[in-house]
């Protein structure tokens, strides 16, 4: 019998709403800004329209969906960006790196994990999750801030400290969120303490630089020197991009390391076998073809998402939301990068482009799978919200921001 499948009405929904998405910037700007805040609001327009296709997509009934759809969309792309990075420079260049890591991160998931604690009256393993989930930027959603693809050259300095920034504080973020898994389930204690320090701060993020860079090394000399120079570069295809980040990232968390650090550093290990070879402008075109492809779906699918979670969305939550982004964001990146070579305005669009996305919702997956949290709805709610501000505040303003920064 003839009928209206809500499967596919979902199908004609996201395939609208990428449309449009992609289109509608490219007519009304001449440097269309990015499409992710329109996707989200396409997302929000077609479950209010057809709320039946949407239903099965829930992220508090259905995390695990979210969870690997995120995973594959974060680890192609902290790949790609390793492969973008043209040079590797001195430890100068990589100082306002290691601060935003060092100084800013830990700063924003404490600053963070006190407002949902105190603000929001959350558990304290749910704050100091909120705090994990949103502190890392994203490197799939700030594309228009990175160093530009494979032998471009784009290598100004702050584009370089929030290229690799997003590429490594994804992975980073971990072991908080394992802090917090931690909490939900245990007494805290001294022992728990340095259970947690040795093996989910130091062993796993050891193991991710250190497995991922050998695996990418590996894949460098299959690339460009096994069997004879250059051959598999001359004739491969760009999905060799997918089967190294894939073993990358399976190697890596089979050894119970981060795989997130795995998939960056596989890619900054295999551009720097042969670093000038044409092939590397293929890799990184495949992964961001798909990278694309599966972020502008799931971008639709965030959207779609909200509506069902406005009711846990208080004004805390999106005083949370709202403080991270424009307070203290800004400042804890500021002050990270205080004493660095980066000139003071430079610091300040270092310090305010954290863009918030993809990379939350794959945590917050996690979590969600396998503990279950007290505040799991507002933790939802308010990264959801959080990302939507982000693409708006940072996604129409930042390319064309840092263009008129590096004079490009």
């Amino acid at each position: 019998m003839y009928g209206f499948d809500p499967y596919h009405i979902l199908l004609i929904v996201i395939g609208v709403s990428l449309l449009l998405g992609n289109w509608l910037p490219r007519l009304a700007f001449p440097r269309p800004p990015a499409a992710s805040a329109l996707l989200m609001i396409f997302g929000v327009l077609g479950v209010l329209c057809f709320p039946q296709s949407f239903e099965r997509l829930d992220p508090i009934s259905s995390p695990g969906l979210w969870e690997t759809t995120a995973e594959i969309v974060v680890i192609v792309v902290l790949f790609s960006t390793g492969i973008r990075i043209d040079n590797l420079g001195s430890l100068r260049l990589w100082r306002p790196t290691l601060m935003l890591l060092a100084v800013t991160m830990p700063l924003t998931i404490a600053a963070l994990a006190l407002m949902g604690w105190a603000m929001a009256g959350m558990t304290v393993a749910g704050a100091v999750l909120l705090g994990a989930v949103l502190a890392p930027t994203d490197p799939v959603l700030a594309g228009d801030v990175q160093v530009g693809p494979p032998l471009e050259g784009r290598e100004h300095p702050v584009r370089f400290a929030l290229t690799t920034e997003a590429g490594l504080n994804d992975g980073l973020a971990f072991p908080f969120v394992y802090l917090a898994l931690h909490l939900a389930v245990n007494d805290w204690g001294a022992g728990l303490l340095i259970e947690w320090l040795a093996w989910d701060v130091l062993y796993r993020v050891a193991v991710g630089v250190g497995l991922g860079a050998a695996v990418g090394w590996g894949l460098g000399q299959l690339l460009f020197r096994v069997p004879s120079r250059s051959d598999l570069a001359e004739t491969g295809t760009g999905i060799l991009a997918l089967a190294a980040v894939l073993l990358a990232y399976g190697m890596v968390e089979i050894a119970e390391g981060y795989g997130f650090i795995a998939a960056f550093a596989a890619g900054v290990a295999v551009r720097r076998v042969e670093r000038q070879h044409p092939y590397h402008k293929r890799l990184h075109s495949y992964s961001e073809a798909l990278e694309t492809a599966v972020t502008g779906l799931l971008l639709v699918l965030l959207g779609a998402a909200m509506p069902g979670l406005w009711p846990y969305l208080t004004w805390q939550n999106s005083v949370i939301g709202f403080g991270l982004i424009l307070v203290i964001r800004p400042l804890a990146g500021f002050l990270g990068l205080i004493g660095s070579e980066l000139e003071t305005h430079e610091r300040a669009v270092v310090a305010f482009y954290g863009v918030r996305g993809i990379g939350s919702v794959y945590y917050l997956g996690y979590a969600a799978t396998h503990v279950d949290f007290v505040n799991i709805e507002e933790l939802w709610a308010v990264a959801t919200f959080t990302i939507f501000a982000s693409t708006i505040i940072h996604g129409l303003t930042a390319s064309e921001t840092v263009r008129v920064l590096v004079r490009e």
